[in-house]
């Protein structure tokens, strides 16, 4: 299983801080996991591609759509940070 945590506006689109999934094991990266989530939940998946949306896998944050997903524990995306 898999823990992803969604934070700030996304926690609002997917009605939920967190979800538990089993991965399909065609899924192995960032950019494949979103458009996997998209095709259940297109607003959460259209809100996941937003620009400056954050990803960070086991607690790493991943600059690159193609960082491996697969064998993760915990995945979160987390919206564009403001400072001030």
């Amino acid at each position: 299983m898999t823990r992803l945590l969604f934070f700030g506006r996304l926690r609002d689109v997917a009605g939920c801080s967190e979800r538990l999934v089993d991965l399909p094991s065609n899924i192995g990266t960032v950019a494949e996991l979103r458009a996997w989530i998209g095709e259940g939940d297109p607003n959460l998946g259209a809100a996941l591609e937003t620009r400056g949306v954050h990803v960070a896998v086991d607690q790493v944050i991943c600059n690159r759509a193609t960082e491996a997903v697969r064998g993760a524990g915990e995945i979160a995306f987390m919206p564009p940070l403001s400072g001030g």
